[in-house]
Formats: C-alpha cells, sequence, structure tokens
C-alpha cells in the first residue's frame, strides 16, 4: 500500500519498503518513518562562522553533526560523499539524541555552544533534529541549522521551537534554475520568510558561472530579501569544481566581489566565502 511522504516539496509516493528521493525516508508497514534517525556519517567543533553564521554567537564553536540523504540533486553539491549518499554506503554511527547532547555539554567548557545540525540536508530526518535539539535546549545551550529550505512549513514550526538560528542556502533567484536542481523558488522564500520572522537568519548563495553569475539576479535577490528585513546577512560565497559539475573553473574573485557589491546596495550586512 502506497504511502505519501509529506516532509518536503516531493511528497514521494512510496510503495512499502521503498525509499524516497532524499534516501533517507521510507515507507515501513504502511508508515513513513526517518530511516537515517541518529545515524551520524559527520561529527566535529567547528567554528560558528563556519557554517556559515557570521552574526549569530561570533568566535564560538558548535558541535555539528549530520546524516546522509538529500532531497536536492544538485550537480555541484559541496558535500556529495554524504548527502548523495543512502544508508548502504555513508558509513554512519549512531548517536541517540541522549548522547548527542551529552556530548554538546562535555565541550561546553571549551567554548562549544550547543548543536549545529549540517553536512547533509538536516530536515530529511527532522524527527532526529527535533528530539536532539529539544534536550539540547532543556540544558540552556542553542542549536542552529543549515538547510536547503525546501521542507515543508509544517516541518519548520515543528523545529522553530528549539532552534536558535538558521543558514539557508538560496540557491539561484530563478524558478527554471531550482527546477533543474530538484527545487522550487517560491516554496524556499515562504520557507525563507517563516524562518525570519522566527529565529536569527542567515541566507547563502554559492554564485556557479554560467548557473546564477548575473549582476541583474543577484540585485533581484537582494532586493526581495531586503522585502524581509535589510538586516538580514547574505553570504555571497565562491564555486569550486565538484561532483558533476567539472566542467568549468572556480568562480572568479572579483565576480564574487562584484555581485557582493551589487547585493550591498539593499542589504545591511553581505560577506564574501570562499575567496
Amino acid at each position: 500500500m502506497k504511502e505519501t511522504c509529506r516532509v518536503c516539496i516531493h511528497h514521494c509516493s512510496l510503495e512499502q519498503g521503498q525509499t524516497g528521493l532524499c534516501r533517507a525516508r521510507k515507507n515501513e508497514n504502511g508508515r513513513i518513518i526517518c530511516g537515517n534517525y541518529g545515524q551520524v556519517t559527520s561529527l566535529a567543533l567547528d567554528p560558528i562562522e563556519k557554517k556559515p553564521l557570521n552574526m549569530y554567537q561570533p568566535g564560538s564553536l558548535v558541535l555539528s553533526v549530520g546524516s546522509y540523504g538529500c532531497n536536492l540533486r544538485c550537480s555541484f553539491c559541496q558535500n556529495h560523499e554524504i548527502s548523495m549518499a543512502g544508508p548502504e554506503d555513508a558509513g554512519t554511527v549512531y548517536i541517540s539524541p541522549e548522547d548527542l547532547a551529552e556530548k554538546a555539554r562535555e565541550y561546553r567548557a571549551i567554548g562549544n555552544i550547543g548543536a549545529a545540525f549540517t553536512y547533509n540536508e538536516p530536515l530529511v530526518g527532522w524527527e532526529y533534529v527535533r528530539d536532539s535539539a529539544r534536550l539540547i535546549k532543556e540544558t540552556g545551550m542553542d542549536n542552529v541549522m543549515v538547510t536547503n529550505g525546501t521542507a515543508s512549513l509544517e516541518v519548520l514550526e515543528e523545529l522553530l521551537p528549539y532552534i536558535d538560528a538558521l543558514n539557508i542556502d538560496l540557491k539561484a533567484f530563478r524558478e527554471e534554475t531550482y527546477r533543474k536542481l530538484g527545487g522550487d523558488l517560491e516554496a524556499v522564500k515562504a520557507f525563507i520568510t517563516r524562518a525570519a520572522a522566527g529565529c536569527h537568519v542567515e541566507l547563502t548563495t554559492l554564485v556557479v558561472p554560467g548557473m546564477n553569475d548575473g549582476t541583474e539576479e543577484m540585485e533581484e535577490e537582494a532586493r526581495w530579501i531586503a522585502s524581509l528585513r535589510k538586516d538580514i546577512p547574505l553570504h555571497v560565497t565562491r564555486f569550486f569544481p565538484r561532483y558533476h559539475m567539472t566542467d568549468r573553473e572556480a568562480t572568479e574573485v572579483e565576480r564574487v566581489h562584484r555581485l557582493a557589491d551589487a547585493a550591498g546596495k539593499y542589504l545591511e550586512y553581505v560577506f564574501v566565502g570562499n575567496c
């Protein structure tokens, strides 16, 4: 019997035992379950600026955790080894929400502020984020998350009580570009709009040559962000050849700075990354 997963924009209709596009959610006995729950591929104590979050608790460290799976198909993915992996090839270690919260507390003495859910797309396993973030919040520590913003608003509402800051990828500002990535620009805009009303939000646009590197597009993006709030930070970052997109050179540094300057006409905080 088919069941429909409603976590993200794809609404995968899954037969018994079938896994969704994200490789993390499956139909098990007529119920959609989170197959990557607690299955950790990466765990590291990172500077919070690495997320990147430049204007939330700057100078602090955050225990960063990731699993496997993603609901987009970006040919330039920077973390494809885990985001495009499934349970059979991800190489995971099980860490319960209780154990993750305990690890976060252990590192508090050396500057850790809490946990960051990152590396892969955390919202394909949002139940683990919720359960872990709730425990971490109870200890007085913070939770941050890095996401592509294509999950449903219902999932976002479940998490906002426990999330202090988000970095959301705004991969382009053209619907046709998002369609090629398996996404939906309007859904991401709605996600950003709701998130920005509920917690600290920073945005990241990776500038890919020939895909989203036009000045006009960047100015449109910046104007839209400013229509929400001019003080939302935007990170304009440099692309390097990765995964299936090795047919072009890294973005010219001058181009990244030029686009950052274009965004800066409308936004108060624009940061250049990877340059």
